[in-house]
């Protein structure tokens, strides 16, 4: 069947202004949506509120039924796209890193949802983007040029029902992951307690005191023809926070030397350098499936002296509240994006408890660790039949 094709400008309002009723009203509570809210899954998760005084300056606006598209690299790219539903309330403000689709008459916002978040779109969104390294953006003029199959409002409707059931399986087996993390959370609070306020009393120690860290080779060099080889590496995208997503690993060519210098071995903790300021510093442990591997340069790999710790539990702590709270500290903000560099990660006041202690908690996050990996598993044939199903959405064979 032939479909009609329309540019998404011209049936979405892109980037719709506040309205001028809104603003006087300071007081009103509003639901917050920073980029880490966004799941790649396509899920709105932990929406804040906060007044709208608070919100008026800095933020992107935008309402109950919008669609949120993150236009930064490497947001995009990991899929960071979702309707505005469930809010706890109807007006919305969020990173200036969105660009925000508001559906016109005769366009479902779950239909629009479906055609946004494919690989399709995001493989056209990168090509257009613009800037340089991590400062790279989807351009508004982009929207203009994007084209969407748009059939008959019920057959938009029909399309986004089959879409949404396979949407809520994949939704409950997330739920069963964010069950895992919350059990890890709540464990290492009662092996540990609060780091913040340390009130078992552990030591301190720095963290290059206990561990070797190290960057990661930098993408685009010129190798000038020199011995090169192709070996997997682990981008950002591929740490999340506590697990790895090992979905996607690309191949890059590097010196034969990089191999030995950059490469990774069972245990390592990996950490990112910079991303939004709540999700600065988010790492897991390398579990050594594959072999070689090395990591970019947005990565740092902490490589522990198992005498003195677990790194298990040193990737915990990295990532805990206390963590993120001595990372914004110590590390750079600017335009949303938080970074910390080698020297502020190796002073990183580590807190150790009995090396027995942490083997303890080790052995839980085994544990879960098994449980997760049958339901990421299962996520990825769910992935899959998510992404067959939208894609015969967009030839016109749903």
């Amino acid at each position: 069947m032939t479909r009609k094709l329309a540019s998404i400008s011209s049936i979405c309002e892109v980037n719709p202004h506040l309205p001028a009723r809104l603003r006087s009203q300071e007081e009103l509570s509003v639901s917050f949506v920073p980029m880490s809210t966004v799941q790649g899954s396509g899920f709105l998760r932990d929406v804040e509120t906060r007044q709208l005084r608070d919100v008026l300056k800095g933020y992107t606006y935008f309402e109950g039924g919008d669609v949120l598209v993150a236009k930064i690299t490497p947001c995009m790219e990991n899929g960071k796209v979702a309707q505005a539903v469930g809010l706890p309330h109807p007006v919305g403000f969020g990173s200036t890193e969105f660009h925000v689709l508001r559906p016109g008459p005769g366009v479902d916002g779950r239909y629009l949802f479906h055609m946004i978040w494919t690989p399709r779109f995001r493989q056209a969104a990168a090509a257009s983007m613009t800037g340089t390294g991590g400062q790279r953006r989807v351009p508004v003029s982009f929207f203009a040029r994007c084209k969407i199959p748009l059939p008959p409002l019920p057959e938009q409707r029909r399309i986004a029902a089959i879409l949404d059931k396979a949407d809520a399986v994949r939704r409950k087996r997330q739920q069963t992951l964010d069950l895992a993390d919350q059990f890890l959370h709540s464990a290492f609070h009662d092996m540990f307690g609060d780091p913040v306020t340390n009130p078992k009393g552990w030591p301190e120690r720095r963290l290059d005191f206990l561990a070797e860290i190290r960057g990661g080779v930098t993408k685009g060099r010129k190798l000038d023809g020199r011995h090169v080889v192709t070996v997997p590496y682990v981008r950002v995208a591929n740490v999340q926070d506590g697990f790895l997503d090992l979905r996607e690993v690309k191949q890059i060519v590097v010196l034969g030397a990089d191999v030995d210098k950059y490469r990774l071995v069972q245990g390592d903790v990996l950490l990112t350098e910079g991303g939004d300021p709540d999700k600065l510093g988010r790492g897991a442990v390398w579990t050594g499936e594959i072999d070689p591997c090395i990591h970019q340069n947005h990565i740092f790999s902490v490589r522990v002296d198992a005498h003195v710790a677990e790194p298990q539990y040193i990737s915990a702590l990295l990532g805990s509240a206390y963590g993120k709270r001595y990372f914004l500290r110590a590390g750079k903000q600017t335009t949303g994006i938080a970074t910390i560099n080698r020297t502020q990660l190796s002073g990183f006041p580590a807190l150790l408890p009995p090396l027995a202690l942490q083997s303890r908690f080790a052995a839980i996050v085994a544990t879960c660790g098994d449980a997760r990996g049958v339901a990421t598993k299962r996520g990825k044939d769910l992935d899959a039949l998510s992404a067959t199903l939208t894609e015969r959405a967009f030839q016109g064979g749903l």
